[in-house]
């Protein structure tokens, strides 16, 4: 035990909760990054470097948002009591700026490519290796969807995956959503990086390879931009989304004591949610029964995995309807 009074937990253990999106993409874009790299170098393809460049910063990124998950597992401290779910945040905002040095650099390659067209050659060993960027990008972008379904508690199968992945991105923890919205760019970058390379090899049109290479440098733009505000407003502290609170206020509701709620708020930090409240009780209760129901609902709340701490005040019936479902506003 430790002097907070919660059980010791292993580094291994920590790392076996870590983010498994974020770790897989990581070792993905990290042999993508190496091939694409090497093959830049033999060709001299800009789109190749462009692409180049945005799976580096995958790789770096997704490294370095892994071990901020593995962090923001710790058990809470007597110091830190509400746990260490906004720390994730932190690591991700690190990653915004790395993409955003990538995207400069990638971008300045693309001008300086429609100004000076460098001439290409390796035509199969282009398209070999962004074939294989395709492939294992598609396949961490589907396991990301998987890994959305998963912590938004949504089914779906097949090819309605992708179209629930999308509506639910924003219940995901933050970094499940940087690697779906990082890997879903790397893939379309890959793709555009592959058209590149056909057109010049059969065209005159050499110019393309920089333009496709701004565009991968812009895209990599809208994902630290998309990533910067969600992990901004992480950080400051967002309520959950709706049909959280709905869910919340349901248990409670569940309880047939209950008459309203008077307050409520779901803080989430990270995947998880932090629940606050006050509920109103019939009246002629005693002190110990009320505190039986709400000790029962709290109970009932903390068997959710994704809540992880409950503070509930009591009062009597005030014979005033309070409660009202509240929309989330800060959606951008």
């Amino acid at each position: 035990m430790n002097p907070e009074g919660q059980p010791k937990t292993g580094f291994m253990q920590l790392i076996k909760k870590g983010n498994t999106s974020s770790g897989v993409a990581a070792l993905g874009n990290t042999i993508i990054a190496i091939a694409k790299g090497l093959t830049a170098s033999v060709t001299g393809n800009g789109a190749m470097f462009a692409s180049m460049m945005h799976s580096i910063a995958d790789a770096i990124n997704q490294m370095f948002v892994f071990f901020g998950s593995v962090l923001a597992e710790k058990k809470p401290t007597k110091r830190f009591p509400v746990g260490f779910g906004r720390v994730i945040n932190i690591f991700c905002m690190i990653a915004v700026i790395v993409v955003t040095l990538m995207a400069y650099e990638t971008i300045r390659e693309g001008i300086h490519l429609i100004k000076h067209p460098a001439a290409s050659h390796g035509f199969w060993l282009n398209v070999s290796v962004l074939v294989l960027s395709i492939i294992i990008d598609g396949y961490v972008l589907v396991k990301a969807m998987k890994e959305i379904l998963k912590e938004s508690r949504v089914e779906a199968q097949g090819s309605a995956i992708f179209s629930a992945a999308f509506r639910n991105v924003k219940r995901a923890a933050p970094p499940t959503r940087l690697v779906f919205y990082e890997d879903l760019v790397a893939t379309l970058g890959a793709f555009l990086a592959l058209v590149a390379v056909v057109f010049t090899a059969f065209t005159n049109a050499s110019i393309l390879d920089g333009i496709m290479t701004i565009l991968i440098g812009l895209l990599m733009v809208l994902v630290a931009f998309r990533v910067g505000y969600d992990n901004m407003v992480g950080l400051i502290g967002v309520s959950a989304p709706p049909d959280v609170e709905d869910k919340v206020a349901k248990i409670i509701f569940s309880e047939k004591l209950v008459t309203d709620i008077v307050q409520l708020r779901v803080l989430q930090e990270g995947r998880y949610y932090h629940v606050e409240g006050l509920i109103e009780l019939k009246p002629g209760m005693t002190l110990a029964d009320a505190d039986d129901i709400k000790f029962r609902i709290r109970d009932h709340l903390l068997n959710d995995p994704d809540i992880t701490d409950v503070t509930l005040g009591i009062a009597e019936d005030a014979g005033v309807q309070d409660w009202k479902p509240q929309k989330n506003e800060l959606t951008p």
